[in-house]
């Protein structure tokens, strides 16, 4: 009987042993984990955009925590985020201004005529590998809803054509921008009331034969601005959104209600 119970006891205390050392090896060479990136974690709204030029939401916060990166980077967050993150690492979020999207493009059904009917995948990436897309325009939108299909707050409808973004809605997260195979979409200040609605890079004459809404590239415009902000490079206008002053010259300007000075 002893020759089956003494192995047993030698083996159960040598495994009582190892458990007690390798809890007491653990406790001593524990790291230590900092409470604040579960906090920041929790903070944030893990939408995951990617607008705070990280991968994800725990990137972003693992950042904040470790490398010190600014607080106030998380568009769909915006000033409630930032303050809570502030209260937690204990530094100012600084000034918040909410950022909205916006889509550079006024190529309505009615002004943007098609050049043919696309019957396959309701998308517009997948029309845009047909001859870029069913609009004459190359540059506009296909009014597919790519967009519509990434925003979780529902501001993107789709309006006779073309997309058109409710910034009361909005967070900026950047989703749509992203999904626009045209790049018509940009993030900026919900305070910036002056746009431009195309991006039609054709030449003049060719842009009035595909959409009545399109730049020509005149330079009106650029010639108006005092700050510097409008840009005609490629054939269609642009702003600096850092440098434009809303002051409304531009849109005074130009002759074809290619800009857009919101009230």
């Amino acid at each position: 009987m002893m020759n089956f119970v003494l192995p047993l006891l030698i083996f159960a205390g040598l495994g009582l042993i190892a458990g007690v050392l390798l809890t007491a090896i653990s406790k001593a060479f524990a790291v230590k984990a900092d409470e604040r990136l579960e906090a920041v974690q929790n903070a944030l709204p893990q939408v995951n955009c990617g607008a705070c030029g990280f991968s994800g939401c725990n990137a972003y916060a693992d950042a904040i925590v470790n490398q010190g990166a600014e607080i106030n980077k998380c568009n769909p967050g915006g000033k409630e985020t930032a303050n809570k993150i502030s209260e937690i690492m204990g530094k100012d979020a600084g000034n918040i201004q909410p950022v909205s999207a916006f889509v550079h493009c006024r190529g309505t059904c009615d002004a943007a005529p098609s050049k043919f009917e696309f019957d396959g995948v309701n998308s517009c990436a997948a029309a845009n590998r047909f001859y870029g897309g069913t609009k004459q325009c190359k540059n506009g939108c296909l009014g597919l809803g790519d967009c519509l299909s990434v925003c979780s707050e529902g501001a993107i409808s789709i309006c006779n054509g073309v997309a058109v973004i409710n910034e009361e809605l909005c967070k900026g997260c950047g989703l749509c921008a992203k999904a626009c195979p045209k790049n018509l979409i940009s993030i900026r200040r919900k305070n910036q009331r002056t746009d431009v609605v195309c991006k039609s890079e054709a030449h003049a004459k060719v842009t009035k034969k595909l959409c009545k809404n399109g730049c020509v590239g005149c330079k009106l415009c650029e010639k108006a601005c005092p700050s510097g902000a409008m840009k005609v490079e490629n054939n269609f206008a642009s702003i600096d959104y850092d440098k434009c002053l809303n002051c409304g010259a531009c849109a005074d300007a130009c002759k074809l209600g290619v800009i857009r000075l919101a009230k």
